[in-house]
């Protein structure tokens, strides 16, 4: 495992992109996200093919099920070998004990994390769900379950991670979406921050995907990342 704090998420529709941007990169600066869509389309062959690249995977498929389900996958995703790994949080304790206690019996045990509130969503959006949580409460709320319940840590948005740190430790692992360097569009995130600004909040890992895939030379950009990181870190 490299010791790279950025993971390029994949968000392509097939396979010969993500593999071509991937012969682009480096993979001792960097780990891969692979998500629903290109695992549906691809299959676990593609992410087999990207470790034996010698790049880490978090394998982001945000298990959501009955507690027996989620563990099966779990184990399934540990066989690949696989870096980390995700459940949503609001599955429940049972939920997360149970695929803790599937890890902990492979013998290549991936990190396990927790989704706690989706950074494409505001106050708004929880109400519409019935959650009158602010966002704030319903993060910290389902980040504390996820901790008790044995997770390495959670999926959140860098504008939460100064307090989640605080409260549950420096060494409960923070993963980041929605990180965009300076002068980069915000896309379909609401809850952004600059890498830098992220690190320094507390954030382990940083996903970021359209400001890599989508630069003229994705390597480069990957580079001036990694340069602004080391500047705080």
């Amino acid at each position: 495992m490299n010791d790279s704090r950025v993971v390029v998420s994949l968000d392509f529709p097939g396979a010969n992109q993500a593999v071509d941007l991937c012969q682009r990169l480096d993979p001792a600066a960097c780990k891969l996200k692979i998500g629903k869509e290109l695992f549906t389309r691809e299959g676990p062959a593609l992410v087999e093919r990207f470790i034996n690249m010698d790049f880490d995977v978090f394998l982001d498929l945000k298990y959501h099920d009955i507690p027996n389900t989620v563990a099966n996958a779990c184990r399934a995703a540990a066989d690949l070998g696989v870096w980390m790994i995700n459940v949503h949080a609001s599955g429940g304790r049972v939920m997360m004990e149970t695929a803790c206690e599937a890890l902990d019996k492979s013998t290549q045990k991936p990190l396990l994390i927790a989704v706690t509130v989706l950074t494409s969503m505001a106050d708004d959006d929880l109400k519409e769900i019935a959650i009158t949580n602010p966002v704030d409460k319903q993060v910290m709320l389902l980040a504390q379950l996820a901790k008790s319940s044995g997770l390495d840590g959670v999926v959140c948005s860098a504008k939460e991670a100064n307090h989640l740190s605080t409260e549950l430790g420096k060494n409960f692992c923070l993963v980041t979406p929605g990180i965009r360097p300076a002068n980069s569009s915000n896309d379909d995130q609401k809850r952004i921050m600059t890498p830098a600004a992220a690190i320094t909040a507390g954030s382990h890992y940083l996903v970021i995907g359209r400001p890599i895939t989508k630069a003229d030379d994705p390597l480069a950009a990957l580079n001036a990342i990694n340069s602004e990181i080391n500047s705080v870190a």
